[in-house]
């Protein structure tokens, strides 16, 4: 689903080129972020400095007297107007690092988050390496759970499926740039023939869905609304399209097979004891890095 995008207009300094010098223009740009509301904006100056001229923050300081080409300022002020208007740094930059890989990002697909990290951290613990597996990673956007489990079970065949065409479209494009091999399905979630005969031998299912509550709409950082608002809200509760899965993979996996989620910390409790309602045999919860059980592990 195309996201509405705030409007860059009245960004202070939008048209006008940066300083001729990386010190000064690094000022400049953490002055005017900060006037935008970001809140990291010294380290986002620097981060933007490196990707126009290649010299890593440390250099950056060091240096600070290096100048800067034409050509430089105006990718740069190419990038701050876009920074300023609140469009994600990821895209800004056109890449993000998610478990050690670099993937391309875009505008309207999902960019991974440090904290889907810990997933990826709880389903291998899951996955052996010594002999092959199937898993199924549903809602894979744009690749980021299916490539780190690729690149760190080789043995592992990986399905990826999401209803997107553009998400599916920059997940293969990261799986190539990769050299990683994923079979990917659209699909909703496991409605899918390839994705129903693969869930019959598979020992592992990710989800990575939409998770917020509809109430949330309006009081999220601005940045959201360059993602698709179909990958981040789900319902009332924010647990609709979990529950859908839910009933897909209670019919579709075998038993024995395990299915992890990563969901809202307001509601993964209760998708838990749901889960244990309608007849999982097995429900646990995990927490995240500031403690918030948020990851839920399911056993058909």
């Amino acid at each position: 689903m195309a996201a509405a995008r705030p409007s860059g207009a009245g960004v202070p300094g939008r048209t006008a080129l940066p300083e001729r010098t990386i010190g000064a223009a690094w000022r400049q740009a953490r002055s005017r972020l900060a006037a935008a509301g970001v809140d990291s904006a010294a380290a986002e100056a620097s981060w933007l400095l490196e990707a126009v001229t290649g010299l890593a923050p440390a250099r950056q300081r060091l240096h600070p007297d290096t100048p800067l080409s034409t050509s430089q300022r105006r990718r740069l002020a190419r990038a701050l107007e876009r920074r300023c208007a609140r469009e994600p740094l990821q895209m800004v930059l056109g890449e993000t690092e998610f478990y050690g890989l670099r993937l391309s990002v875009r505008p309207g697909v999902l960019v991974p988050r440090p904290e889907t990290e810990l997933l990826v951290e709880h389903a291998l613990a899951d996955l052996s390496e010594a002999r092959p597996t199937t898993v199924i990673d549903v809602g894979t956007g744009g690749g980021a759970v299916a490539l780190a489990l690729a690149a760190r079970r080789p043995l592992a065949r990986i399905v990826a499926s999401d209803v997107d065409p553009a998400a599916l479209a920059l997940a293969r494009r990261n799986a190539r740039a990769l050299g990683l091999a994923l079979t990917l399905c659209r699909a909703d979630l496991l409605q899918h023939p390839r994705l129903c005969a693969a869930a019959r031998s598979a020992d592992l299912l990710v989800a990575n869905l939409p998770y917020l509550p509809e109430s949330d709409r309006g009081t999220l950082p601005p940045e959201l609304a360059w993602e698709s608002g179909a990958a981040l809200f789900a319902g009332r509760e924010g647990l609709s399209v979990a529950r859908r899965l839910r009933a897909q993979a209670w019919r579709a996996l075998r038993p024995g097979a395990v299915a992890w989620w990563e969901l809202d910390a307001r509601n993964a409790e209760r998708f838990a004891r749901e889960a244990l309602a309608v007849g999982w045999p097995q429900a646990g919860l995990a927490a995240d890095l500031v403690g918030r059980r948020r990851f839920v592990r399911l056993v058909r």
